[in-house]
């Protein structure tokens, strides 16, 4: 999410080492979402005057894919950490374990995705200044190997082509920028070439995917078991319950300190690490949440009265200005890696994809890139 900057892009030639994980990422507290049927998608219901279709999406009870989603069954449940990244349970896994059920699903083509996709993150949720939606790819191709990362970089591209992917699906669009040339000569042509050539439809799932029931504050919410959690803002053509942002308490009183520990436990390990601005011994509460960048919000976070904000890529001036204008310190600042933040959706979000499909009759390996994008390699600190 990138609130404050809509014309921040991808470095699609950025470098990494192999993501190295340092704890566990919890995928079972997903909240089932209200979902259309797949013949009410598109841009709108002209009929009733509803341009999103809001009132649809509202007024349909959960599918059974929500319903599993809700309350998966104990065998179909993975404690995934951040390094593992093994393929997760989806439909092409749970149809080889009975070969006699196989007739019955079918592998999907890329239109057949989309549609799943807009069931779980409709393109409706993106911010205006946004680019979601397909990138490269045809309609009509096949897709048996689905693999999701936070960016489309030169790097997880080669990782998704060795694995055999044939849809790439990342939070952040390769194009948010226009552009008259994809030749070969630059990062972002380079990174179609090779995705046309080899075969693989690229996705972006963005602000959409930050701002859906289930989607990233939702995952970075649940991560540090926050109840009773609303959106910071709400999206403008959506449910209740989706918005960029999310708002909600603790299981109980924690220690600042306490809290920035657990949650540097459970991301995946990166250079720059978790920073904090407030006393290490201050009590908080009531917690407010953004995956990627968030300062563009801190109107939004101190009108919820939250005790700590726990976002990404604070810059020097609105952390500085939002700590001079607390008297009391409050809110607190915990200032993630970009890509950390944001990864830790990506497990949940192949889960969900894959009960879909399998839902719809389909068969596809899901797998989630272990590439580390974050850009930064190392940090010099004092006393290191």
């Amino acid at each position: 999410m990138e609130p404050s900057d809509p014309t921040h892009d991808v470095a699609a030639e950025a470098g990494a080492a192999p993501l190295v994980g340092s704890g566990e990422t919890s995928i079972e507290s997903v909240v089932a979402r209200q979902f259309r049927p797949a013949e009410q998608f598109g841009a709108g219901d002209e009929q009733t005057g509803d341009p999103a279709g809001e009132q649809a999406r509202a007024q349909t009870p959960p599918s059974s894919a929500a319903q599993a989603l809700a309350a998966p069954a104990d065998s179909d449940r993975a404690e995934l950490a951040p390094a593992e990244g093994a393929s997760l349970p989806g439909a092409h896994a749970l149809v080889d374990e009975n070969d006699e059920a196989e007739d019955e699903f079918t592998t999907p083509l890329l239109s057949e995705v989309l549609l799943a996709v807009e069931e779980l993150w409709p393109e409706s949720l993106a911010e205006d200044w946004d680019r979601v939606g397909l990138v490269t790819g045809r309609p009509d191709a096949h897709v048996d190997r689905i693999m999701f990362a936070v960016d489309p970089t030169l790097e997880v591209i080669d990782e998704a082509l060795e694995w055999g992917a044939t849809l790439l699906i990342t939070h952040h669009p390769l194009l948010l920028k226009g552009v008259n040339s994809v030749a070969a000569t630059s990062g972002k042509g380079r990174a179609v070439h090779r995705l046309i050539e080899g075969g693989c439809a690229l996705l972006s799932v963005h602000t959409n995917g930050d701002s859906a029931v289930g989607g990233v504050s939702d995952v970075l919410a649940d991560a540090l078991e926050l109840t009773d959690a609303v959106p910071l803002t709400s999206a403008a053509h959506g449910l209740v319950e989706e918005g960029i942002g999310r708002v909600g308490m603790l299981p109980g009183v924690e220690k600042l300190g306490d809290l920035a520990a657990r949650i540097f436990l459970k991301l995946p390990a990166v250079a720059g690490g978790v920073r904090v601005a407030g006393d290490r011994e201050a009590l908080v509460r009531k917690v407010a949440v953004c995956g990627g960048a968030g300062d563009g919000l801190f109107d939004a976070v101190r009108a919820s009265d939250a005790d700590v904000y726990v976002t990404a890529d604070l810059r020097h001036h609105p952390a500085s200005e939002a700590r001079e204008a607390s008297s009391d310190g409050r809110p607190y600042l915990i200032d993630l890696s970009h890509f950390a933040s944001e990864w830790l959706w990506l497990p949940v979000a192949a889960r969900a994809l894959g009960n879909v499909l399998m839902d719809q009759g389909f068969a596809a390996e899901v797998l989630v890139s272990q590439t580390n994008t974050d850009p930064w390699d190392f940090i010099l600190t004092p006393g290191n």
